[in-house]
């Protein structure tokens, strides 16, 4: 378990490794990464049991799914910074042969990853059949996954969010990262998709909501209501309201930064925003 202290410094550093990988190709999605960094430091340095190494089955252990893809500069240097691979390697970030490609994929065997997530909304399904899994196996550990806002505008989520409530799996925790911004605009410009609490609570799934998406206290305690909340016959859904962009101010309020690498002025303007805390890459 860590302090609140400490998961600001990890976040702050895995902020400096988003903007630098995405620079150095002057490639990638730093908006939406640097809005899920708390999320992500908190779930896996204070939230989710975790063993030594990595095995794909996942047995006797928390696990974790990533649909929105697109962030894996944040997922990177997470798991990076969590043990799963030297951290060096986040400089191969987009390269030619690298494993770090720029949605993550299986084939690599990168330690950490357990599906490929280059298209968008399949991620609550893989996560909804990682959880069954687990109920076969007599295994009483959770299940999480990460989604975009904009994502669930695709329609396979929905047969996901069916299904998992008729199936009773309360061991997934589904987490919607509810920025309001997508490559195109504001999800209410692009497809409006009116309550998500209303919608998720007609399936019959516990949703929870987390005002303060970006406060590290807000995501801990949200986090251990989820778990709590567990076990209880449904799935539950946790509303993550981020800010995209989140540490830099010039990459905040708007969607322009989605997919968009800093230049070279702009970066070191974002990095004098989060001080090194644990040492670059």
């Amino acid at each position: 378990m860590s302090n609140t202290q400490q998961l600001h410094d990890f976040t702050t550093q895995v902020r400096r490794d988003i903007l630098r990988m995405v620079h150095a190709v002057n490639s990638g999605h730093p908006g939406g990464s640097l809005g899920c960094s708390e999320f992500l430091v908190t779930l896996y340095q204070d939230v989710m049991q975790r063993n030594a190494g990595f095995a794909m089955d996942g047995i006797n252990e928390d696990i974790f799914f990533l649909s929105n893809g697109h962030i894996s500069p944040v997922f990177y240097s997470v798991l990076a910074r969590s043990g799963y691979f030297p951290v060096a390697e986040l400089a191969t970030f987009r390269k030619l042969n690298s494993r770090l490609q720029g949605h993550p994929t299986t084939h690599e065997g990168l330690p950490g990853i357990r599906m490929a997530s280059g298209s968008l909304g399949q991620g609550l399904s893989v996560a909804l059949g990682a959880a069954q899994a687990k109920k076969l196996n007599n295994d009483t550990h959770l299940v999480y996954a990460l989604l975009g806002d904009g994502e669930l505008q695709e329609g396979q989520n929905w047969e996901a969010i069916m299904y998992a409530s008729a199936k009773k799996a309360d061991n997934l925790i589904a987490t919607i990262d509810l920025n309001g911004k997508q490559i195109d605009g504001t999800t209410d410009e692009v497809l409006h998709m009116g309550s998500l609490k209303a919608k998720f609570e007609a399936f019959d799934w516990i949703v929870l909501d987390i005002p303060a998406g970006n406060d590290i206290d807000a995501i801990k305690a949200g986090l251990a209501e989820a778990k709590a909340k567990s076990g209880h016959g449904k799935p539950v859904c946790i509303l993550l309201h981020t800010e995209m962009g989140n540490g830099v101010d010039f990459m905040m309020h708007t969607h322009a930064w989605h997919g968009k690498a800093p230049n070279d002025e702009q970066l070191a303007s974002a990095l004098a925003q989060n001080p090194a805390t644990l040492g670059d890459y």
